[in-house]
């Protein structure tokens, strides 16, 4: 099990180091823009406060994501687990869960980021039902942000494929600033991937009984939507909807349930071991 890194440590930096080695870059960038240092440079959160998990329902609105052979359209399905998580987690009394999208809306994917950071969330997971070219893909894939290439050639492609979702919107990506992007990664963003695989660590160990697994790690790749510099964040492809079986098992209420059990269950063990790796004598 890969070691975790405090959170309170990343928050300490953005709050100090980080804010001062910003200065001059933000001030340039006040002339055309509102400055925003993420929500996680809040005061650390009590002990005994619940736990913010943000859920990303990939997808939605005008983008239906990977539709499979039957015309089942992924941006439905995951929507459903995204509820069947949240209504599992909401029998944990430390845990509250919050959606960045609650119906069939389309939402772009910096704004799904930055509405982890407005709820100041303590995890971030997107969760998916992708496509490949071939029907035969099959099984489910949890992935990390990565800062250095892919781990896979299946692991570019979807992030690939991800990332484009903005496309279809109608989104023009801007390029943020590289000054502040290359700070925030180096002083933070490097702590947060470690925290991440962890995360990725427990629910490929929750899924693991209970569905077939395409990939036995986490992989990593550039996905967009986990560039958070702060939250431990990863995507879930619960499944291949373009694989005609799993098509039909992601169509049945007993899998959405089951699917959503694993990563309720790989959620909390995650939480559980952070409280106990970083547990501070009162």
């Amino acid at each position: 099990m890969k070691n975790f890194v405090p959170l309170t440590t990343r928050r300490q930096l953005l709050l100090s180091g980080l804010a001062m080695a910003l200065l001059p870059a933000a001030r340039a960038l006040a002339k055309t823009e509102p400055a925003s240092l993420p929500a996680q440079t809040r005061a650390a959160r009590p002990a005994g406060g619940k736990k913010i998990v943000m859920l990303d329902p990939g997808h939605g609105g005008i983008d239906s994501g990977a539709v499979g052979e039957e015309g089942s359209e992924e941006k439905h399905i995951v929507l459903e687990i995204a509820h069947n998580v949240r209504q599992q987690l909401s029998q944990h009394q430390h845990i509250e869960v919050r959606l960045t999208r609650e119906s069939d809306h389309f939402v772009p994917l910096a704004q799904r980021v930055e509405i982890a950071h407005q709820h100041g969330a303590d995890l971030f997971m997107s969760i998916h039902a992708d496509g490949f070219t071939s029907p035969a893909a099959n099984g489910a894939s949890v992935f990390a942000l990565s800062n250095r290439g892919a781990s896979s050639a299946m692991a570019r492609y979807l992030s690939e494929k991800e990332n484009a979702a903005d496309k279809v919107g109608g989104i023009k990506v801007q390029s943020d600033n590289p000054y502040l992007q290359q700070v925030l990664f180096d002083l933070v963003q490097t702590d947060t991937i470690k925290n991440s695989l962890t995360l990725g660590s427990h629910i490929l160990q929750q899924i693991r009984p209970v569905h077939h697994l395409h990939s036995q790690h986490t992989e990593q790749a550039a996905f967009a939507v986990l560039k958070s510099p702060s939250i431990p964040s990863v995507l879930v492809e619960t499944s291949f909807i373009t694989n005609p079986a799993e098509e039909r098992l992601l169509g049945t209420t007993a899998f959405r349930q089951k699917i959503a059990g694993a990563i309720a269950d790989g959620i909390i063990s995650f939480f559980a071991e952070f409280d106990r790796r970083n547990h501070r004598p009162g």
